[in-house]
């Protein structure tokens, strides 16, 4: 039976979880984030929490990683420390929510800002029905990246690899440009004056600030998906916490640096009015004038593509981790005997992405994205007290402070607490998905124990 592979080294596994976590986020959501807490120095604590939530989640992992060097990452981390079943919820949930519909979002936004620079890439140009020409066209490039993957790893990294540098560098050459050709001393004065810095510590202000955090942690929440694809990385153990380091904080430090442009440039007003939403438009409108919208669009759409790339890529690892381990489709154990990949996991992934877009809920279903990701994020890292205690005796690579876990805990659970009390329509709707895995899994395990050859 063919088998995955170990192709990539450590600069292929920085490429993913950096690749993974710039998508289109960084340049929209601060507009909606300075809405909620209309404060320049709050804005900046929004991005610094969803900072540290990020880093010390990624240094966790990294320990998880080491410890359970085994492909599904955080599936088969939940199977090893708590139960199968949580694995399979997770899993589940990875399927439906998490994973598919952040990629429909993530597809949809490259279309969208395609749009710009191809008008005939219109919502509301329609095909056929409510189906748009940007709905076609996301549902296209879902296709051809997934065909892509489809043809062999080192394909899918070749691609992964050429994006994420390109984004980066745009990134960089954005921030550069803001630094040299945009700092606006009136819009500093105004942002940064004794005025704005007048904050009232209170429980409003902590409840508006953890509330908010969810834009910033939506830009970068995906950061372990290189975990997904354990088995295809030489020498894991090490390489991939140090590819959860460099990538984490390379990309939190960009996302901080271009918000600090951002105010540097920009009255708050300006950045909460911001036409679209889009922060960075209205940046580049500063320095170089209308033919910013351009140059923005195409660094969006080059952003979208290249985190969409990378999170199709490992994104199948996890059903196919689920196949072989008898609690999802058979068929979706198959490898490729040519290309090595897990080509049937793959081609599902890529259906129910296509079914997520042109069904055109894919917005709803990305508001409790975050929701249900934080959550599990929890549930394992909380797991790692007791993987500790399963293997006081082994010998790890790569160990984390017991307060880094407890830092991630302590930062995370309140922001779901206020999200629960105060957002019910991002955790309802997350809830119920992750809660029906649990009786479609003991439908599975009725399945197994029949010999339905269809599910295992």
């Amino acid at each position: 039976m063919a088998k995955l592979e170990r192709t990539l080294n450590l600069t292929d596994a920085i490429s993913i979880v950096a690749g993974s976590m710039i998508g289109s986020g960084i340049f929209i959501v601060s507009a909606d984030i300075s809405r909620q807490v209309n404060n320049s120095l709050l804005l900046l604590i929004v991005w610094i929490i969803a900072g540290v939530i990020t880093f010390t989640g990624a240094l966790c992992y990294g320990e998880l990683s080491s410890s359970i060097p085994s492909e599904g990452g955080q599936y088969i981390y939940l199977k090893n420390i708590f139960s199968q079943r949580l694995a399979f919820v997770y899993g589940w949930t990875l399927f439906l929510v998490i994973q598919t519909g952040t990629l429909a979002a993530v597809n949809i936004a490259f279309a969208k800002f395609l749009g710009i620079i191809f008008p005939y890439l219109s919502s509301t140009n329609y095909v056929f029905y409510t189906i748009s020409t940007q709905k076609l066209f996301a549902v296209l490039v879902v296709i051809m990246l997934t065909y892509i993957n489809s043809r062999g790893v080192k394909e899918g990294i070749l691609v992964q690899n050429i994006f994420t540098a390109t984004k980066i560098l745009s990134i960089v050459a954005i921030i550069l440009c803001g630094l040299f050709f945009g700092v606006n001393l009136n819009a500093i004065t105004s942002n940064f004056s004794l005025q704005s810095a007048d904050i009232t510590f209170d429980f409003n202000l902590i409840k508006t600030i953890l509330v908010a955090v969810v834009g910033a942690l939506f830009a970068s929440i995906t950061w372990n998906n290189v975990t997904f694809i354990t088995s295809e990385i030489k020498k894991p153990k090490r390489n991939i916490p140090k590819a959860l380091i460099i990538g984490t904080l390379c990309t939190i430090s960009l996302y901080f640096l271009i918000n600090l442009i951002y105010l540097g440039t920009m009255p708050l007003d300006l950045i909460k009015n911001a036409n679209e939403d889009i922060v960075a438009v209205a940046l580049i409108n500063q320095i170089l004038g209308e033919k910013g919208v351009v140059i923005i669009a195409i660094i969006i759409a080059i952003s979208a593509f290249g985190c969409s790339n990378g999170m199709i890529l490992t994104g199948s690892r996890v059903y196919y981790k689920m196949a072989k381990d008898r609690i999802f489709f058979r068929k979706l154990a198959y490898i490729n005997r040519r290309t090595k990949v897990p080509e049937n996991s793959l081609w599902l992934q890529c259906f129910w992405i296509c079914v997520l877009i042109l069904w055109g809920s894919y917005s709803q279903l990305l508001d409790y994205v975050l929701y249900s990701s934080l959550i599990f994020y929890i549930i394992t890292i909380f797991g790692i007290f007791k993987l500790r205690k399963q293997r006081e005796n082994s010998k790890r690579v790569f160990k984390v402070p017991t307060f880094v876990p407890v830092l991630f805990l302590a930062v995370s659970i309140p922001v779901i607490i206020a999200l629960t009390f105060y957002k019910p329509m991002y955790t309802v709707p997350g809830l119920f998905v992750s809660a029906l895995g649990f009786p479609v899994y003991n439908m599975w395990k009725n399945h197994k124990n029949k010999n339905n050859k269809f599910f295992v």
